[in-house]
């Protein structure tokens, strides 16, 4: 019998022998599976029931994986789904991640390798709670003072201004100062999915506001691997400047 507390995995293959081998297999690793042989029967399980992540074939009867999956990220588009696929096409895999997909995986595949992609998107989908939104819209990060209004970052008489982007990205970053940024956060909230596509934009425009921000050496953003980004300054000097109404 499966623990309340298992994970629980939505996993669509209409493959009968191959479905029930993959989902015993994952059931002894403790996941539990509900298994789904088409599209249409896998959508109707998704709006039943709740599920941590999803599986999905992409060739199958009645409804494909990447209608099924686009079905899915908009009623959750937080939610993790990985593709299976006996086809390595480079069209079908930029597809999966255009629609959102988090892996890709070809078959025949390594199933610890399988394990392992879960683990790692299970782990990037627990993310802390979001702290309640600042009004201030100014900010003082070390040397560097920081106007999303006017998107302006000045520090003695240099001044630089920021892409829309850039400023609501440094905002962001702001109102987490000196705690970590969730990557799914800033994408969902600046980009509007979550995708390898807007991952790596995201990892542009940080680069970017490390570069404007280079001149104080005690102002970093910081990589946290598999989590997202921390912007650190200094406590004392750290300060929100509330814009008046």
């Amino acid at each position: 019998m499966t623990a309340l507390s298992a994970t629980r995995l939505l996993l669509v293959e209409d493959d009968p022998n191959f479905g029930m081998v993959l989902k015993d297999y994952l059931e002894l690793h403790d996941y539990e599976v509900t298994l789904c042989t088409d599209g249409m029967q896998g959508l109707r399980a998704f709006q039943k029931d709740s599920f941590d992540a999803c599986i999905l074939d992409v060739m199958m009867p009645l409804k494909d994986g990447f209608s099924l999956a686009t079905d899915i990220k908009k009623a959750d588009p937080l939610m993790p789904v990985i593709f299976l696929t006996a086809k390595a096409m480079k069209a079908d895999m930029l597809e999966g991640f255009r629609i959102g997909a988090d892996d890709y995986i070809t078959k025949p595949f390594d199933s610890e390798i399988l394990l392992c992609k879960l683990k790692a998107i299970l782990q990037r989908k627990v993310t802390p709670a979001t702290p309640e939104k600042s009004a201030a819209t100014e900010y003082q990060l070390g040397q560097y003072h920081f106007n999303f209004k006017t998107r302006l970052i000045t520090r003695d008489t240099e001044t630089q201004k920021l892409s829309p982007k850039e400023a609501e990205l440094l905002l962001l970053l702001c109102q987490y100062l000196n705690d970590v940024l969730p990557r799914e956060v800033a994408l969902s909230k600046i980009w509007k999915d979550d995708n390898y596509f807007t991952a790596r934009s995201m990892d542009v425009f940080v680069t970017k506001l490390r570069k404007y921000l280079k001149g104080d050496p005690k102002v970093e953003i910081i990589n946290v691997h598999g989590n997202g980004f921390r912007l650190v300054a200094p406590a004392i000097e750290a300060q929100e400047i509330a814009t008046p109404l």
